[in-house]
């Protein structure tokens, strides 16, 4: 996502392909499109995509950053090129995501190991990480911030999380933003024949349910079938994907391990499938394997999209545009553009009404 440095609203977005126009569906003798996984995942209605970073950033100074001398030959705020396997994306000092706007849709954000320092123009502001998940209603406009404090001074600071984009029907595309956070000693789990089973939205047959997404959220419908998932599968591991609803999108993504077999036909690592609807039977190579689930309903409306707004036509886009340039979604708050939070902070979330909230109580 790239700037214009006068409006701060990110210039045109080049979202992935939709993978019906790229073969995505069951060819006629059966097997499914395999796709190769790069940075950026294409997706099926009601998602838009899903972006995996993993950045092994070194320890951090003073300042949540890294050392500056390991900055002098970044192309600081525009930094995706991964040098030394790290990036720091659009963050100058601290690697991350400066205060950027979002309207008529929600991101998902899965933080598997570091933590994200959020920040926003409702005032609330959040630290979370290893395993939380944070669920974003932008709806009408919301400003904020991800960045990526690297708090261990002695040792590497690794970062690895999933953002993915869910998308609002129009009915709800100017809704009240919202934000939730769902814990991840909250998060319910399934171990089963070789599977471990993370659920962050959708139920599964022996999982406790799961906790309640955002209320004007496509996944706060139940016959939307929306669930997102992490499967770990141990090496050799044979485990059964529960049947959708019929006519629901689903994608799997192989994102680590070396092979996989879908119904017998083999998936290479760091690719995506469609598995459809019906169960599936998902045998595990030697190696352990790790996969994202994206499911849901179709929302089934038109998307135009620029940069950080998805709305319905292009004329809503405009609008969208013309209404951030006036009103900057609410204003910001912030001393800077990209908070954040006091080294010693923990995990927290506290609210535009002022409320805190904690993984654990502190005694």
């Amino acid at each position: 996502m790239t700037f214009d440095l006068l409006t701060r609203v990110p210039r045109c977005q080049r979202f992935p392909t939709p993978l019906a126009r790229r073969g995505g569906r069951t060819h006629p003798d059966g097997m499914k499109k395999v796709i190769p996984l790069g940075f950026q995942w294409p997706a099926l209605d009601p998602f838009l995509f899903c972006v995996h970073h993993d950045d092994d950033y070194p320890a951090g100074d003073d300042r949540l950053a890294p050392p500056a001398v390991s900055l002098a030959d970044r192309d600081l705020g525009q930094d995706f090129e991964g040098k030394d396997g790290w990036r720091m994306y659009h963050g100058e000092t601290v690697p991350g995501f400066p205060g950027h706007p979002h309207r008529g849709f929600e991101t998902v954000t899965i933080v598997r190991q570091g933590f994200i320092d959020h920040s926003d123009s409702l005032g609330a502001a959040a630290r979370f990480g290893g395993g939380d998940v944070q669920w974003l209603t932008a709806g009408r406009g919301i400003v904020h911030s991800e960045m990526f404090p690297l708090l261990e001074r002695e040792r590497k600071n690794p970062l690895e999380l999933f953002q993915i984009w869910l998308n609002l029907p129009r009915a709800g595309k100017m809704v009240a933003p919202y934000f939730s956070m769902l814990w991840n000693e909250r998060i319910p789990r399934l171990s089963q024949d070789g599977a471990l089973v993370t659920v962050i939205a959708g139920r599964i047959p022996g999982a406790a349910d799961p906790l309640p997404p955002p209320p004007d959220s496509w996944a706060s419908r139940p016959d939307a079938d929306v669930a997102i998932w992490t499967i770990k599968l141990a090496p050799g591991a044979r485990w059964t994907l529960p049947a959708a609803a019929p006519g629901t999108n689903r994608m799997l993504y192989f994102f680590r391990g070396g092979s996989l077999r879908l119904d017998g036909q083999l998936i290479p690592g760091r690719h995506g499938v469609e598995p459809g609807a019906g169960a599936a039977l998902l045998e595990n190579g030697p190696d352990e394997g790790e996969l994202l689930l994206l499911q849901g309903r179709p929302i089934g409306e038109p998307v135009a999209a620029y940069g950080p707004f998805v709305m319905n036509t292009r004329e809503e886009i405009k609008q969208a545009i013309g209404d951030y340039q006036r009103t900057r979604f609410g204003g910001w708050p912030w001393d800077a553009d990209d908070p954040v939070h006091p080294r010693d902070a923990g995990r927290f979330a506290r609210h535009g009404d002022g409320r805190i909230e904690e993984p654990v109580r502190r005694p």
